[in-house]
């Protein structure tokens, strides 16, 4: 009887623990190649912030209609809001230092990845090459 009581405690914990192991879940992925006109915003000044950079991108790519080959589509950032979040978002996932000083300097592909994770939504940003 012992072990039986202790079998459904642990599958009580593990079913009581199971919302917050799935709270995270991918919701898009893409890539892009940061390209010199990603590194200026609109006013023409050089951007400096790995966010910033990416941020651009996006709005090169949905509102300007300019890419660069190898830029994917995706379906969170073509709305403004959800670009102007976009620092947050990075603060709240993973960039490695080294990739971060690599956008910055462009001429780098970029995967993205976008996660719902409950209470904050976040970013993890790798370089490809």
């Amino acid at each position: 009887m012992r072990i039986t009581k202790l079998a459904l405690a642990c599958v009580t914990a593990s079913i009581m623990s199971a919302p917050a192991a799935m709270a995270d879940s991918l919701i898009a992925r893409y890539v892009a190649f940061i390209g010199q006109d990603d590194l200026y915003n609109s006013s023409g000044s050089r951007l400096q912030e790995p966010w910033q950079i990416l941020r651009q991108d996006r709005a090169n790519v949905h509102r300007f209609g300019v890419s660069q080959p190898g830029d994917d589509w995706d379906p969170i950032f073509q709305d403004k809001n959800n670009r102007a979040v976009m620092e947050n978002m990075l603060r709240n996932g993973h960039i490695d230092p080294s990739a971060a000083a690599k956008i910055v300097n462009g001429g780098v592909m970029v995967q993205v990845e976008v996660f719902d994770g409950g209470v904050r939504d976040y970013l993890r940003v790798n370089v490809t090459n």
